[in-house]
């Protein structure tokens, strides 16, 4: 089979095309005929560190490294301890996160508690980008921050991958969204659901906002140091980049914050319910672009620039 295979650490021209061995499922396991899959910005930064290579995918020695966590595809063959899906299911997930899941594949070997069906009013790549991204933005919602109705929320970055869920999520909940963004992305931010827009380039949004329930935070830096002056007392802060600590933790603290470093986690439960809400069109993905297999190196460069709108998808 094809595979996108990181010859070693660096830029885009360390992904190679390349042939390699079909995946030999486990009995948990279900063998995936890729149809689509979604690049994530953690693809980028795992390819460039050897640290993270070695630690999210602890390839085995003489084994490939193949970068990938969401796929979305058709089951062609099944474990022996496998009950819930059968051949010819049209699943969807993300494997083995984090982990050597091998993603940039023509066939993917996933664990069957890692997936969820594919709504069938969905397209494969609206369920392939609907994977990493969502289930950041639900365990980041729901796991983590235990939103509730009436919660006043704020999303960072909310027209990105997981801003465009989180927003679509806390509405579901029945929370009050504001979303930050650029200007050009205020009419998309808003499509979304947002009841606010905050153009972080005109103003500050700890100026405008002083009384979240819960701040989704996506943004590298002291970013999240704002962040904890938008919260309100005793409030929910999850931050997908920063580790509470020193400075950070004091002044959480001071304000009797619940705080949360969000490391998503593959979960097929968690996927079963972002599937409902894509079948009954309470949640969409937005597909911004869609390359070929081998274009995997330009949409990751094109991930990397950090100013995606939405998901970027492989369509194989």
């Amino acid at each position: 089979m094809k595979a996108i295979i990181l010859s070693e650490n660096g830029g885009t021209d360390k992904l190679v095309l390349k042939e390699v061995n079909k995946p030999v499922i486990a009995p948990n396991e279900v063998l995936i005929k890729t149809k689509a899959l979604s690049i994530n910005p953690v693809d980028g930064f795992v390819r460039k560190n050897e640290v993270y290579t070695k630690k999210k995918l602890m390839p085995q020695p003489g084994e490939e490294m193949i970068l990938g966590w969401d796929v979305a595809g058709t089951v062609v063959e099944t474990g022996t301890e496998v009950t819930d899906f059968e051949t010819g299911d049209e699943v969807f997930g993300m494997v083995k996160f984090p982990g050597h899941a091998k993603g940039y594949a023509e066939y993917v070997a996933a664990p069957a508690d890692h997936l969820a069906l594919k709504p069938s009013n969905i397209s494969y790549r609206e369920a392939a980008a609907a994977t990493l991204a969502a289930l950041t933005a639900w365990q980041g919602l729901v796991t983590y921050a235990k939103i509730q109705p009436g919660d006043k929320v704020l999303i960072h970055a909310a027209a990105g991958g997981v801003g465009h869920y989180a927003i679509q999520i806390a509405k579901h909940f029945g929370a009050y969204v504001i979303g930050t963004g650029s200007a050009a992305s205020k009419d998309f931010i808003l499509s979304q659901g947002a009841d606010e827009f905050i153009d972080y380039n005109r103003e500050k949004f700890e100026d405008r906002v002083k009384d979240a329930n819960i701040v989704l935070d996506s943004i590298y830096g002291d970013h999240i140091l704002r962040s904890i002056n938008a919260v309100k007392h005793g409030g929910r802060l999850v931050s997908l980049l920063a580790f509470f600590e020193s400075e950070i933790a004091e002044k959480a603290k001071a304000k009797e914050l619940l705080t949360y470093r969000i490391a998503v986690e593959s979960n097929g439960d968690d996927m079963k319910e972002i599937a409902k809400l894509l079948a009954n069109g309470e949640l969409k993905s937005y597909v911004s672009d869609v390359y070929s297999f081998e274009d995997i190196p330009k949409a990751q460069d094109k991930v990397d620039g950090g100013k995606t709108r939405g998901k970027i998808v492989i369509e194989l």
